[in-house]
């Protein structure tokens, strides 16, 4: 006795996720970035929190490109408030 099962009757259409996935830079407009980003994590053994200021003007990189390599997001919202506030305390006041 065979049993056949129907599935077709619902069909799936698969979306990116929200968070957590980017295209590729295709044209290497954040290269630079991402060389330095990765240059800083060898030299501290792969520790990252020791490289936060890179990372962060990699996806500021990636946010201002024109291709659309990363959807604009508030640095806050992505766990650089404090490097935000270090930036706006060392900038002098006029």
């Amino acid at each position: 006795m065979s049993t056949a099962m129907n599935f077709s009757s619902k069909s799936f259409t698969p979306r990116p996720p929200d968070k957590g996935a980017f295209p590729l830079d295709h044209f290497g407009e954040c290269s630079a970035f991402k060389e330095r980003f990765m240059e800083c994590l060898r030299q501290s053994g792969y520790e990252s929190g020791a490289c936060r200021q890179r990372a962060m003007a990699y996806l500021e990189c990636r946010m201002e490109r024109r291709v659309q390599l990363m959807a604009n997001e508030p640095l806050e919202k992505l766990g650089f408030k404090d490097l935000i506030n270090e930036k706006s305390e060392e900038k002098p006041e006029k």
